[in-house]
């Protein structure tokens, strides 16, 4: 008998789920379900080269047309509403029922949406729509104020240099990604955006946002106003777990899953990407990541199992996640969050350092690495990251080849 495959997200954790389903050898119907209109499209180009105009949005499609494209069939513009475990259908908010043999959540995350009053002029970027919005803002001029330092506020702030505004970035937080990268990297990004001619406003808070596009006001908690032509609220992100209050799943922060990213207490509901949270067996408890390799990842794991299920494997990822800014390239091996010391090997110095910073857990193994312009060095990480290597094992590694390579090369 031939079974139904419904996939409820058309961002990239979705896609790859329904790629690999029919690559993997799913017999049956390969349903993916997005609440966009647009074809499925990919979203880290959303602050990077699509908000600078380098790439038109036709490229940024998760389509291209192969074979394992040719059998799924998308059903755009249609907000799944409920979703009913027992019967085993999806109910979308026009009414319509869809009957399922497995489901999985593939619904990503929003962009948390600003707290403050003003009418418009006020961004965020998630969505291919935010980005064509954002980007005629910017293409006006002014004056553009980024509201967060993080990932998203980061590149968006380089962007928006590379377009030729005057930029600030305010964080109540003392530098930028300082929850990620903790204060060994932090000042020097600090730096990068200072010398690209960006004003920065660390360690200070915005207490309102007044005005109207072309004529906004950032108030902030010292008292200062800055006036902006666009502000960019970039402060975090929500699941979209809303629509699945009512199915009986245990939804909080995301859907809870197995190791396996199953839905808990359910054999045939599934998740991945930003709306899955799942037990991490090196950290010990469920996580919940919103990046893109996790996506991929994570979608190729559920496949997998769904084709297989009697022979289910646990999802055991090395986190990773990257970010352009200008002309530097981070990356982001591990959790530095959960680290307990780390340590320096290369030269955080001038004005592209090559260097890695590794960080150590309390039982002495190596937790998580970040490295600036130094790519190879990333992949060695996530190598020994996979192989709980040693703290003294991985930084020994990793300082042959800083030491061997000779001084002005970049890898």
């Amino acid at each position: 008998m031939s079974r139904t495959a419904v996939v409820v997200g058309s961002s990239v954790a979705g896609v790859r789920t329904a790629q690999a389903l029919t690559a993997g050898g799913f017999e049956g119907r390969v349903l993916v379900i997005g609440a966009e209109d647009a074809e499925p499209y990919d979203k880290p180009p959303l602050s990077k080269h699509f908000l600078t105009g380098a790439w038109a949005a036709g490229r940024l499609s998760l389509l291209n047309g192969g074979p394992s494209d040719e059998r799924i069939e998308l059903r755009l513009g249609a907000a799944a509403e409920h979703l009913d475990v027992a019967d085993k259908q999806v109910r979308l908010a026009d009414g319509t029922r869809i009957p399922y043999d497995v489901c999985v959540i593939a619904t990503g995350a929003s962009a948390r949406p600003s707290p403050w009053a003003a009418r418009d002029g006020v961004h965020v970027l998630r969505t291919l729509g935010d980005g064509a919005a954002l980007r005629r803002d910017l293409l006006r001029g002014g004056e553009v104020v980024v509201v967060g330092g993080g990932f998203v506020g980061a590149e968006v702030a380089a962007a928006a240099r590379g377009l030729a505004c005057r930029v600030t970035i305010v964080d109540p937080l003392l530098d930028p990604m300082a929850r990620v990268l903790g204060p060994a990297v932090g000042p020097l990004l600090t730096g990068i955006h200072e010398r690209h001619g960006v004003r920065t406003r660390f360690g200070t808070g915005v207490v309102a946002i007044e005005g109207t596009s072309g004529d906004l006001r950032v108030c902030l908690d010292d008292g200062a106003v800055l006036p902006a032509a666009t502000v960019v609220v970039g402060i975090g992100a929500v699941p979209n777990d809303g629509w699945l209050r009512s199915s009986g799943l245990d939804v909080a922060n995301g859907v809870l899953c197995d190791e396996y990213c199953r839905a808990q207490g359910t054999q045939d509901v599934f998740a991945a990407g930003d709306v899955a949270r799942w037990p991490h067996p090196r950290h010990g408890d469920h996580v919940r990541v919103e990046h893109w390799t996790n996506a991929v990842e994570q979608a190729a794991c559920v496949a997998r199992n769904i084709v297989r299920p009697d022979e289910p494997v646990p999802y055991r990822p090395v986190e990773y996640v990257w970010s352009d800014q200008y002309d530097w390239k981070i990356q982001i091996a591990g959790s530095p969050a959960r680290a307990t010391d780390h340590t320096v090997i290369g030269d955080l110095t001038g004005d592209r350092p090559r260097a890695a910073v590794a960080y150590t857990d309390a039982a002495g193994r190596l937790a998580a690495a970040v490295t600036l312009n130094w790519p190879r060095a990333l992949v060695t990480c996530r190598r020994l990251l996979a192989a709980e290597a040693g703290f003294t094992e991985a930084l020994a590694e990793l300082d042959r080849p800083a030491r061997a390579r000779p001084a002005g090369r970049r890898p």
